[in-house]
């Protein structure tokens, strides 16, 4: 099967040269002046980071494009390849597995959905090796080989060591991941928490880009939260940085799976929405799209409980833009399909908590399907194929 060779296990072995494939996979085509103004490089420095990156065919120069210089010489742009390689990304939820084959752009070009009927490893893993055998099938098709797989799940996830050391929703605890699944399928692994891994996509991809401080705010079946700061995805000293959904706004609120009493994720997850209402309704609502419906009917203690959601989701934005100050605050999740119920909770319960000037945070709604969370696994392998440090504790 196609693997990364030894050589090029990581692309870019300079931070000068990290720098400059992460600046044109982002912005590009640029021209090696806007590289440098960009990157705060000196000419000669991007000069040196391009020429081994074009060797190797991973960025190319678009001689027709090219503007002309003030002494009159072109002035190509230069762009990444996209097809030079290729990345598989896996998402695992509670009951389902997503996989995408992408290229080196983290454009998606084939992806798959396995549905799942038993959460425990010895199920789980030869699952997503079967997945990943028919990506690689797959990319043989295009012609270019597969350079690494990134795996995404829900909970405490030690990127470092390539170890699950908690998730929740699937009751996994100190599973070495990244060791089983790279000796099934003979490619480099990087496993890593799935809302960080979100993050690495949005930051590189998608609305983060451009933002050197941002925070990625996921509800649905958990609530989670991605930061950027000063151009870096934090992960903090022990893994968890980011973990709104176990911020405690209410002590005397219902208690969370984690022990505590009132997390945000006790009161505005989806499994937290749907016990609420079957509690003040008393109706034996089973699904989340049946609790939608019973609060867009009318059904007052219904729409109060998604408004006491909204109103958590907006104090634990409103914690987040208070302790780091990020541009803006792009809210995802699946629990999107409910923002209109709980839309004015966190936009009050925000402006209320929110210190000053930082209320002027732009915060904005950004929904993903799935397939979005599997490509966040994809640009992880593709992280760590550049070389890129752009985590941070």
């Amino acid at each position: 099967m196609p693997s990364a060779s030894a050589h090029e296990a990581v692309l870019a072995t300079t931070p000068a040269a990290s720098l400059v494939f992460t600046t044109v996979l982002s912005h590009g085509p640029l021209t090696r002046a806007e590289i440098a103004r960009r990157t705060r490089l000196s000419a000669a420095a991007v000069t040196k980071a391009v020429r081994p990156l074009m060797e190797l065919g991973y960025v190319v120069e678009d001689p027709n494009e090219g503007a002309r210089s003030a002494l009159g010489r072109p002035a190509n742009p230069v762009r990444v390849d996209g097809g030079r390689a290729f990345f598989i990304g896996v998402k695992v939820t509670g009951d389902e597995i997503i996989a995408v084959l992408a290229d080196l752009c983290c454009r998606v070009r084939v992806a798959r959905h396995l549905g799942l009927t038993n959460r425990e490893p010895e199920a789980v893993l030869p699952a997503i090796t079967a997945l990943v055998q028919e990506l690689l099938t797959e990319a043989d098709g295009f012609g270019a080989p597969v350079r690494g797989l990134g795996v995404a799940v829900s909970g405490d996830v030690d990127r470092a060591d390539g170890v699950v050391r908690y998730s929740p929703f699937l009751e996994w605890r100190d599973l070495p991941l990244a060791e089983i699944i790279g000796t099934a399928t003979g490619l480099p692994v990087t496993v890593d928490n799935d809302v960080r891994a979100l993050t690495v996509a949005e930051q590189w991809f998608g609305a983060g880009v451009g933002l050197s401080n941002f925070a990625l705010v996921t509800v649905g079946a958990g609530v989670g939260c991605g930061l950027v700061v000063h151009g870096r995805v934090v992960s903090g000293a022990y893994g968890v940085a980011g973990e709104i959904g176990h911020l405690s706004i209410d002590p005397l609120g219902p208690r969370c799976h984690c022990g505590n009493n009132g997390c945000v994720e006790a009161i505005a997850a989806d499994p937290a929405i749907l016990r609420g209402v079957r509690e003040v309704t008393g109706k034996p609502v089973a699904t989340v799209a049946e609790a939608l419906d019973l609060a867009r009917s009318g059904d007052p203690g219904a729409r109060e409980v998604y408004a006491r959601a909204g109103q958590a989701i907006g104090k634990a934005i409103g914690s987040v833009v208070n302790l780091f100050g990020p541009q803006r605050v792009i809210i995802s999740g699946e629990g999107l399909a409910a923002y209109d119920l709980f839309a004015e909770g966190i936009r009050d319960a925000f402006a209320a908590s929110a210190f000053g000037t930082a209320v002027q945070c732009d915060v904005m709604t950004r929904p993903l399907p799935f397939e979005e969370w599997a490509r966040g696994a994809a640009a992880t392998a593709i992280q760590s194929f550049i070389g890129s440090d752009t985590y941070e504790e």
